[in-house]
This record gives C-alpha cells, sequence and structure tokens, in this order.
C-alpha cells in the first residue's frame, strides 16, 4: 500500500465481537499464517473456538480496525485476568507471588494483537492496542509474543512492555516472551 488509506477502530464487547466474528477471523488468519507462527487452518479453527467461549466472558474488550470500504485489517482483544487464570503457571522460571497475583481487575490480558500484512507501519497496531484498552481501570497489561516476530517485539518496547519471561502458553508451542506493561492512572482513576 503505497500512501495511508482511511481506517476506522470500532470497539467491541463480547456479544458484539462474537457477531464480528468473521472480521476478527480474517484478520487472524492472514497475519498468523505467516512466520513465525505459521498457524493452519486447525489452528485457526481451534483458536476462534476459545475466542467464542472468551467473548461470553462479561469484561471481555475487543477493536476491530477496518478500511473505509469495511474490510477488515486489523483486530485485537483480551480480557482482565482472574484470579484462577493459569497464564502465571506457563512461565519457564516462576516469579513472586506478588508478581503473579491476579483479582480480575489488576491486569489486563491481551490475548491477540494483529494487522494485515498490506497494512502494517501506519499505526493501527497501536491505535487497536489502545482502543481495546480504553477506560480499563487495570494496573498492568500481560501478553505473550514470539520472540521471533521482529516487528511485534519492537512495538511491544517502544510502547514501555518489559520481559518479565517465557513461557509455552500451550502444549507443543515455541517458547514465547511475556511482557508486562504498566498502566499510568488516568484522571478519572486518581
Amino acid at each position: 500500500m503505497s500512501q495511508p488509506a482511511q481506517v476506522s477502530v470500532e470497539q467491541f464487547d463480547g456479544p458484539a465481537a462474537a457477531r464480528a466474528e468473521a472480521g476478527f477471523r480474517l484478520v487472524y488468519a492472514e497475519a498468523f499464517a505467516e512466520p513465525p507462527y505459521d498457524e493452519t487452518e486447525t489452528d485457526v479453527a481451534a483458536a476462534f473456538r476459545r475466542f467464542r467461549s472468551q467473548t461470553r466472558k462479561a469484561t471481555f474488550r475487543g477493536a476491530l480496525a477496518s478500511a473505509s470500504d469495511g474490510e477488515p485489517v486489523g483486530m485485537a482483544y483480551g480480557y482482565p485476568l482472574g484470579p484462577q487464570t493459569g497464564w502465571w503457571d506457563q512461565l519457564t522460571v516462576p516469579v513472586p507471588d506478588e508478581m503473579r497475583r491476579e483479582d480480575g481487575r489488576r491486569t489486563f490480558g491481551l490475548m491477540e494483537l494483529a494487522v494485515r500484512a498490506a497494512w502494517r507501519r501506519q499505526g493501527i497496531a497501536r491505535r487497536l492496542h489502545d482502543a481495546v484498552l480504553y477506560g480499563t481501570e487495570a494496573e498492568r497489561v500481560l501478553l505473550n509474543v514470539h520472540p521471533d516476530s521482529k516487528a511485534a517485539m519492537a512495538a511491544y518496547r517502544a510502547w514501555g512492555y518489559r520481559k518479565v519471561g517465557d513461557a509455552r502458553p500451550w502444549a507443543g508451542a515455541d517458547l514465547h516472551n511475556v511482557m508486562l506493561l504498566s498502566l499510568e492512572p488516568t484522571a478519572t482513576t486518581r
């Protein structure tokens, strides 16, 4: 794409995201088919079985970026981690109990963030990130990223994330970097 096109970002709660699943899925399937992820249609199907379950959470938040013609170009979604989350259990080296303490509000788990190849390097990922976090009362954001995804790693570092460990987020997964972003309190939460 030679010049940035007009892109809008829409926020979704769980039920609305479930109705917009096709757009989320299209972006996910294209973005994660590339190395280092190399996801197959079977992987995408599994991811969207999880997506359907995740959208049923009352605290689910999603964002979908679309071109002016309505074509989905990027997506992000996640939700606050509950006290029983297994996220911290996946780390190869345990972290202190205070870091892993969750109460359903403290940490927003950013499950996915992706932009289709033709639309990258236009600030869309940052807009999606900010949209999905807008108004959250979480103190921090947690995510996993494949270390060979150099562009994603660079973006997360530039946005203030720091690596807190390594994890295999699912059986057979490559080792991923676990990254944490501390959120500044907003004027409405001070």
